[in-house]
């Protein structure tokens, strides 16, 4: 099985785990400033008060089941935080807006619905609430 593709990642965050504001941390990218807001329409789905995880994958992937087991505890535990996994196959024009060419692929929006990280692979934990923490400072 092959590694998890990554992007550039910034270096490692303290040793506290504590992020700066608007870092991203380690295992994810940020979205390009080209990144537009998406809205509960669009993403048909209601958007989190603080951060939605928007997980792109596809229907026989099986490192799309772990990141969804991993996604659904963090936000079990993080109030404001929303999940929602979309099949690329049923919402080609998610795919292609967020250029996906790999399943899982999860993309991180603010409570805005502006996308601010994105991970290839399935995330770890620790790298999920790094990214809320992040974000929902």
């Amino acid at each position: 099985m092959d590694a998890p593709a990554r992007e550039v990642l910034p270096p490692e965050a303290p040793p506290s785990g504590a992020l700066p504001p608007g870092a991203v941390p380690p295992g994810a990218a940020a979205v390009g400033a080209a990144g537009q807001p998406l809205d509960a329409g669009a993403l048909r789905h209601p958007l989190g008060a603080a951060a939605t995880f928007v997980q792109l994958s596809s229907a026989f992937c099986a490192p799309c089941r772990a990141t969804r087991r991993i996604l659904e505890r963090v936000v079990a535990t993080t109030e404001g935080v929303v999940h929602v996994e979309v099949d690329v196959a049923d919402r080609a024009d998610l795919a292609e807006r967020f250029a996906v060419t790999q399943t899982p692929t999860v993309v991180l929006l603010d409570g805005g619905g502006r996308p601010v990280a994105r991970v290839t692979g399935v995330p770890s934990l620790a790298q999920a609430r790094a990214a809320v923490a992040a974000v929902a400072g």
